[in-house]
Order: structure tokens, then C-alpha cells, then sequence
């Protein structure tokens, strides 16, 4: 469908008035709001196109390195002074723990997973097979599925020169043609984008083992690289977003019966000090806040803030604000039973 095609109405959002679609990141405010207001295709958000990386990345992984090599050489001095403790001496053989961590973690899903391969788990080696080269790799990274028992979860590692992804079994249930198979190509996409952004480099973790450590800065640096990957993934299959954040807040079973965005406007209702340090201190962002994030890719990824717009999606990543509305727990004074109330909200 080309720029000159009308686009349909989005159910529940009023037409938009001058200015009130974002696209291009904010970057031409006046050319979306007019193409909406004209009734027309709008060309990709800045995060609805190619994958970028989450803007803190960089800053966070040269703060992250910066302290891990501040802590070598100073463990080196207290050595060379003649203090020594085992956790010295644990952290001076790091680059030879690390990779025997890295060697064990590939090991395992070769001799206890199964390998996605054009017979076996064919369509999830067909995602992986996709991703790779829509991320412009040189080669297809290795897949396997390993047995969930109720887990759901998948990561990218890698050792050597190989590159792996791991899928747990849980995870193709979710992919199942009766369920949400876009929520299961979204996640490898993820995996994939994880290896595709160099997430998964020996010398990167090496670099930031330390670091990665420190409440705040090192989960900071981990939040970041997540909303990269997200990218990826939305990069890859923009409708398995709401299927991911089912499937990961209500599992996948009852992934389908959550509302995908009230999910995400409670990102602006819920506040207070401990939602944001159960944000701050996490590697992966709260999911309400991730929510938000995939539906508006006019910007990137909350990462200390929580999102302030209530917004409805208008396509191509670009959305327009609409009048908050009610937390979706209200209830009108009066309907509750034997004159219940709900209690006030922090």
C-alpha cells in the first residue's frame, strides 16, 4: 500500500488535530499531523523502521566497563601490596570463569535440547533463519528447544565464535497456531536482535562483569540492551507485541485475555517510590512500562521516568494522545456491593 492510501479509523480515537500524531520521533510533527488529518498512510516511526539501539545504551556500557576496569586495577594494587582475599583472587581468574561458564551454557542444550533444524521445530528455524538475515547477518545463529516444565523463557549466548539461541519448549505453545505464533516470531526476533546488537560478545561481558553488578548502573545498562532487543523484535513482527506482554504477565494460556492497552496505560497510572525502584533495580523493565514502550515507537524506552501520554496507536509506530482515562480498576461511587469501596491509590 503506497503514501496516497487512505487509512482506516482507529476504533475509540477521535480524528486527529494538528499536531496531535507523532511521527518520525517528533522530528516532523506537522507533516504527521497533516497526513493524518488528510487521511493518509504515515511513514514509519524512528522505532517502528530499522532496529536502533536504546539511546542510554552506549552511555551505560562505557559507565559499566569504566567501573569494572576501575575495580581491576585496583585489585591488582591490593594484590601487588600484598592484601589478597579468594574474592581477589575469583575475580583476577574471571576471564578463564567466564568462559567456562560461556562453554557450559552452549554445551548443555547440544546434548540435552533439541535442535531447530528445516525437520525439526521447522518454523522456529524458519524465524531464526529470517531474523539473521533481516538483521543483515553473515550466518544463521544455532537453535535449540529445551524442556520448559512450565517455564517461560528463551536467551542468546554465545562461545567462541558461535552464536546460539535457546527456546524453551513452553514458549512454542504460545506459538501454536491456535494461540499467537506472531508473539512466538516476535520473541526469537528478540534473541536473535540480542546476538544481531553484539549483546552477546565475550569480551563485552567480560568488560562489564563487574559493573553489571551495581544496583542501578548495571541493571540500567541490562533494561537498556532490552529495549535494543525489542527493537528487534518489533523490528520483526510489530503484531506479536501485545501477545508478548500477554504471554508474560498472564502466561500462555491466558495470554489472549489481556487488553493489551489498558495494559499499557497503567504504565502512567502506577506511581510512586517503589514502582520506580522496582523498575530501577530491574534487568529487564517493568512490563507496564515495556507495554508502552511497544506501542509508542516515537520514542524510545522508559528507562528511570515513567511514560507520562496516554496514547492509542494510528500505525506505522505512530500515535496519537487522547484524554486519559479512568485506572482501569475504577469503579462508579455506588456500584459496589453492601456498601464496599475501592481503597485510594498511591
Amino acid at each position: 500500500m503506497d503514501a496516497q492510501s487512505p487509512i482506516p479509523n482507529v476504533p475509540g480515537v477521535a480524528d486527529a488535530s494538528p499536531g496531535q500524531i507523532t511521527g518520525f520521533g517528533g522530528d516532523h510533527p506537522t507533516t504527521a499531523g497533516a497526513a493524518a488529518r488528510s487521511g493518509y498512510w504515515l511513514p514509519p516511526a524512528r522505532y517502528a523502521g530499522r532496529p536502533r539501539l536504546h539511546p542510554w545504551e552506549i552511555p551505560m556500557l562505557i559507565a559499566v566497563i569504566s567501573v569494572t576496569l576501575l575495580a581491576y586495577l585496583a585489585i591488582v594494587w591490593l594484590v601487588v601490596l600484598g592484601t589478597f582475599s579468594d574474592y581477589f583472587l575469583f575475580l583476577l581468574a574471571l576471564p578463564l570463569v567466564l568462559l567456562l561458564i560461556r562453554g557450559l551454557t552452549y554445551a548443555q542444550p547440544r546434548v540435552n535440547g533439541v535442535q531447530m533444524t528445516p525437520t525439526q521445530f521447522a518454523e522456529g528455524h524458519r524465524m531464526v533463519v529470517e531474523a539473521a538475515a533481516r538483521y543483515g547477518m553473515e550466518y544463521v545463529p544455532d537453535a535449540y528447544v529445551v524442556l520448559g516444565n512450565g517455564m517461560i523463557n528463551a536467551f542468546a549466548s554465545g562461545h567462541g565464535f558461535r552464536r546460539f539461541v535457546v527456546v524453551y519448549s513452553d514458549l512454542f505453545e504460545v506459538g501454536g497456531r491456535a494461540r499467537d505464533p506472531q508473539a512466538l516470531e516476535f520473541i526469537i526476533g528478540h534473541e536473535v536482535g540480542h546476538i544481531a546488537a553484539g549483546h552477546t560478545s565475550y569480551w563485552r561481558q567480560l568488560a562489564t562483569s563487574v559493573g553489571m553488578n551495581i544496583p542501578i548502573v548495571g541493571s540500567a545498562l541490562s533494561r537498556a540492551q532490552e529495549y535494543t532487543a525489542d527493537n528487534y523484535g518489533y523490528y520483526t513482527r510489530p503484531a506479536g507485541a501485545p501477545g508478548v506482554i500477554g504471554v508474560l504477565s498472564a502466561g500462555k494460556y491466558m495470554l489472549s485475555a489481556v487488553d493489551f492497552d489498558q495494559f499499557a496505560d497503567r504504565a502512567t497510572h502506577e506511581h510512586g517510590f517503589f514502582t520506580w525502584a522496582s523498575n530501577a533495580l530491574s534487568t529487564h523493565p517493568v512490563l507496564t512500562w515495556r507495554a508502552a514502550a511497544l506501542r509508542d515507537r516515537t520514542r524510545p524506552g522508559a528507562m528511570l521516568l515513567r511514560p507520562r501520554r496516554i496514547v492509542r496507536g494510528v500505525g506505522s509506530g505512530n500515535v496519537a494522545a487522547v484524554p486519559p482515562p479512568p485506572h482501569p480498576a475504577a469503579v462508579a461511587g455506588g456500584s459496589l456491593p453492601n456498601g464496599l469501596q475501592m481503597p485510594p491509590r498511591l
